[in-house]
């Protein structure tokens, strides 16, 4: 069998499975269990989950404000410029020409308040340099030339040419971003230039990563069952590039001792978001549910209608203000990336006060096919023109995922060629977080 005969193969079994499993139209199935959240009603419920949270703000240097966002408006401390200076290197001139040079050294970057020029005057200036008093224009080096003691100008001079007047970008006291702005490399330089050394912003949300399991190693090459942890060595730079402090990463067992552990962690954790890595199902060492029911946890997502991930959860681990919650991700790679995409991301989003990324769509390259009812994540690469969709696509598959520049949601019953779909951006290719 080909490996495109062992997708579709993958693909109509998984459908399969669902015709049988879950009816559509029931609020409840067959075996008691809930009708899941849909996709794009997780995604507004872990947005939520984040926006009514009590914000912290500190006051840190430049340097560790990337990344972060303003809890205060950025306001000018100065005048930007803080005086006239030359926007090029060449001539300061005073009146009309052709001017006498002034002997001795010209204006640079830097240099004191230079000597106020005398009409029909003209001094070398280089640029960011102070615009001697009585200044009329300055003329590009390579607009002039020199006759013995005499500059001549090239093309017509025009008054103000070339000087950037203080107060030009703007005055002390304007507002320059609002609260809420992302600190972006750009941001430190203005605030920089704006006469900042610290910046009140709100601090990156804490993560805990808890990756549950007996069957994972740590190094080599899997065997006897057992498989390497694929998702220790990924979601904390990922969740780094989202913008999250990663406190921890743990791994604990499916044993009691290991759910001991959890509950532990559940309730103890001073992390803003607690994440774990598979037990999210209903299997006799998936702890996730009965230790987040013994913790008091408010479940608000309990399930989601997405292939790969359906499982994931999002509950509330305190009240309403103090901001702890937990990011249940399915212990399959693909599955466990779908989850923080749909829940994590739009909730540490929300956590640090950024504004959701905004939404945009890209005609697909082929059919793709789809779900019965469920909305399907799908690894693409992006070129001029398409989304052009990945194989190896599977709920336990990196490979797609290693290769994409995002996912494509791919609506209940699949997209046609051509058809418009939402891109979910991967960090690291869209720009993520400066971190």
């Amino acid at each position: 069998m080909t490996p495109t005969d062992a997708d579709h193969a993958l693909q109509a079994l998984d459908e399969a499975l669902a015709l049988v499993r879950r009816d559509p139209r029931a609020g409840e199935s067959s075996g008691g269990r809930h009708r899941a959240d849909g996709w794009p009603q997780a995604r507004e419920a872990a947005a939520r989950a984040g926006s009514g949270i009590r914000s912290r703000t500190h006051r840190v240097p430049l340097a560790d404000a990337l990344g972060e966002v303003l809890a205060q408006s950025l306001e000018a401390l100065t005048d930007l410029p803080s005086f006239d200076s030359s926007a090029m290197d060449g001539w300061a001139v005073a009146g009309p020409g052709p001017w006498t040079i002034r002997p001795g050294g010209g204006g640079l970057a830097g240099a004191e308040r230079p000597e106020p020029l005398a009409d029909g005057e003209a001094v070398r200036i280089a640029t960011g340099a102070r615009i001697p008093a009585d200044t009329t224009a300055v003329i590009r080096s390579e607009h002039s030339r020199e006759s013995g003691t005499q500059l001549h100008a090239d093309r017509a001079v025009l008054t103000g040419q070339d000087i950037r007047p203080r107060g030009q970008e703007c005055r002390s006291g304007d507002l320059l971003l609002p609260a809420g702005s992302l600190v972006t490399p750009a941001v430190l330089g203005l605030a920089a230039a704006a006469g900042y050394d610290e910046l009140t912003t709100r601090p990156r949300p804490r993560v805990e990563v808890l990756v549950l399991g007996d069957e994972l190693l740590t190094e080599g090459r899997p065997h006897d069952g057992l498989i390497r942890d694929a998702l220790s060595p990924m979601l904390g730079p990922w969740l780094t590039r989202l913008g999250a402090e990663v406190v921890a990463t743990r791994r604990l067992g499916d044993d009691p001792a290991g759910a001991e552990a959890l509950l532990a962690a559940v309730t103890g954790s001073e992390a803003d978001l607690v994440i774990t890595t598979g037990g999210t199902a209903s299997g006799p060492v998936d702890h996730v549910h009965p230790v987040l029911r013994e913790a008091g946890a408010e479940l608000l997502v309990d399930g989601v209608a997405v292939r790969p991930g359906h499982p994931m959860l999002l509950a509330r681990l305190g009240d309403r203000t103090d901001g702890r919650h937990l990011v249940g991700l399915p212990g399959n790679p693909l599955a466990a990336v779908s989850g923080l995409l749909t829940l994590a991301e739009p909730l540490l989003r929300a956590l640090a006060g950024r504004r959701q990324r905004p939404r945009y769509t890209v005609p697909v390259q082929g059919e793709v096919p789809g779900h019965p009812y469920d909305t399907r994540l799908v690894p693409v690469l992006l070129t001029e023109e398409h989304a052009v969709p990945l194989r190896y696509n599977g709920p336990a598959m990196l490979r797609g995922v290693a290769a994409a520049d995002g996912l494509a949601v791919v609506p209940p019953h699949g997209a046609r060629d051509g058809q418009e779909l939402e891109i979910l951006d991967l960090p690291w290719v869209s720009g993520g977080c400066f971190t």
